[in-house]
């Protein structure tokens, strides 16, 4: 196959004026939150604390509790990876970061009990590096807005369709994208009336996949290849959502495809697809264990042996679906390759892992944009959005 890029991954224009040419900006990392993502948050940010040009960024990294309390965090990039199997932590601190919630004052500052406010400085943008509920799904980024402050990364509206499978698939719908067959179990159907949602899932054949609608890195997700195991998966997935998402199994490759956002009005790029294949371990799918802790069961290849033509019709529609919600800055859209070579789209993820092993970085290493210079790209991305309507 070829590994030519075309206009989709033509070079970004020249980066955008610094806001302040006396200093350094300012990026603040905000990593970690009250999600079950909490510790891959936590990693993704190691990656970027290592990798981020200090020459240009000053950095000033703000860790999230798993309990809600914004800390100022160590800034080792070492600090916060995966060792060993296991995920690192935010721990909480005595003083609590806090933004301004009224314009013109973008200064950040450490409320600590009994001692005078500390200002850490005016920040110039955030990257906020959050997965899941309470940071991935618009939270986060209305209070940005409220504090009118720049950041990384999708709006308020694009950043909850795109955590809430749900309306996303809706939207795709509406925007003419193909999907898979789909249903969903709302607070409370599955104990009040279970056997009309049997009979609606049955419908979609078998095997299934049970996701909780508004999580991600597979927490909670089954496979079930009998409805004899529906009720576990159901109540699997509803530890992490009350509202539970089952799709029919779709015949195929899984192909996932970097999108990051254009300036000046153009259009967004897509990076060359990649391809997850599960090659050993005993996992059904690509699931939280062979995503983060079992790397050697995943063979993950950039770019996916694929047609041309099959490339060219991944990108497009990762960029329809990137259009279709409003996203801004990055995305990574997961599709399914059939084996008549149509394109599924099965969701899109506003904040993807970010780590350097992580595949949106990779995907764009191999489109030719270095993990440093992707950074770049971005922060330079969201210094240039305004807040508030746009």
């Amino acid at each position: 196959m070829s590994n030519r890029t075309d206009a989709q991954h033509s070079t970004p224009e020249p980066a955008a004026t610094e806001p302040d040419p006396g200093r350094k900006p300012r990026v603040v990392l905000l990593f970690g939150g009250r999600s079950g993502e909490h510790g891959i948050s936590v990693a993704t940010a190691g990656g970027v604390l290592g990798a981020i040009d200090r020459d240009r960024y000053e950095v000033v990294p703000v860790g999230i509790t798993p309990d809600g309390q914004w800390v100022v965090a160590d800034d080792e990039a070492a600090r916060w990876a995966i060792t060993d199997g296991r995920v690192p932590e935010v721990p909480a601190a005595p003083g609590e970061v806090v933004l301004p919630l009224r314009t013109g004052s973008r200064d950040v500052r450490v409320i600590e009990a009994g001692r005078v406010p500390s200002v850490l400085g005016e920040v110039d943008v955030v990257f906020p590096l959050l997965h899941g509920p309470y940071g991935e799904d618009g939270t986060v980024q209305g209070l940005l807005e409220l504090a009118d402050v720049k950041y990384v990364g999708s709006g308020v509206l694009a950043s909850a369709v795109g955590m809430d499978k749900h309306f996303m698939k809706m939207v795709f719908a509406g925007h003419g994208l193909p999907i898979g067959p789909y249903t969903v179990i709302r607070p409370g159907e599955w104990d009040e009336r279970r056997d009309e949602v049997l009979s609606e899932v049955a419908g979609l054949g078998l095997p299934l996949f049970v996701k909780p609608a508004r999580a991600g890195s597979s927490l909670g997700v089954s496979r079930v290849d009998s409805l004899d195991e529906l009720d576990a998966a159901v109540r699997a997935a509803a530890e992490h959502d009350p509202k539970v998402l089952v799709e029919a199994g779709l015949a195929g490759r899984e192909i996932e495809c970097a999108v990051l956002g254009g300036r000046g009005g153009a259009r967004p790029r897509a990076s060359l697809p990649g391809e997850i294949e599960v090659t050993a371990g005993d996992h059904d799918f690509y699931d939280f264990e062979a995503k983060y802790l079992a790397e050697a069961d995943v063979a993950l290849t950039c770019p996916a042996d694929l047609p041309d033509p099959v490339i060219k019709e991944v990108q497009e529609v990762a960029i329809r679906a990137f259009e279709a919600v409003g996203a801004e800055g990055l995305s990574r859209v997961d599709v399914f390759v059939g084996p008549d070579e149509r394109v599924v789209v099965n969701e899109i993820n506003t904040m993807p892992g970010f780590t350097p092993f992580s595949m949106y970085p990779r995907m764009w290493a191999a489109s030719g944009v270095p993990y440093p210079e992707l950074i770049d790209e971005l922060i330079q991305l969201a210094l240039e959005r305004p807040v508030g309507l746009r």
